[in-house]
């Protein structure tokens, strides 16, 4: 029988009560509370489908246990930005045609904004190659989620040039 805690977490700016199990990963955890957009793809770090931001630092959800995120926050990527107020990463993707099938979708946009929050500078290919190396997409063939992210980047800069 697995030890049940009952654990404090912030996920998207909301605090929630969860009783997890020692052993449930943090994608078990959000998915069962309802957090859809974090895709179960490998389950094993590989593809990066299930990518979360804790305290802004891109992690696979997968492979990090529920009990070991304490009062970290979690984001995930509605809680950067949804349909009625999109952030401009999700903005990019679309209006670039990014995503294809959109299942690799939520864990790319999640590791940019990773890359971005803590490359204050114009990242270049390499840097975005880096950045995006645990995520796998099979559709795109990685161009346009490239220049997603380099237009992602520059409209994140503007509006906050524009503040």
């Amino acid at each position: 029988m697995t030890n049940v805690k009952t654990r404090q977490l912030s996920v998207n700016g909301v605090k929630r009560t969860v009783d997890a199990p020692a052993n449930e990963t943090l994608l078990e955890t959000l998915r069962r509370i309802g957090a859809v957009e974090v895709k179960c793809g490998c389950e094993k770090g590989d593809c990066g489908a299930c990518a979360v931001l804790l305290d802004g630092e891109a992690v696979d959800s997968c492979l990090t246990l529920t009990g070991t995120v304490g009062e970290r926050a979690i984001t995930t990527v509605k809680g950067l930005g949804g349909a009625e107020n999109p952030h401009p990463l999700q903005t990019a993707f679309a209006d670039l045609g990014a995503a294809q099938c959109g299942y690799c979708t939520p864990g790319m946009i999640i590791a940019t904004q990773s890359l971005l929050t803590n490359d204050t500078d114009t990242p270049d290919e390499a840097d975005i190659r880096l950045a995006l190396s645990g995520n796998l997409c099979r559709c795109t063939g990685y161009t346009k989620i490239y220049d997603a992210v380099l237009d992602g980047a520059r409209a994140m800069r503007e509006a906050e040039a524009a503040k």
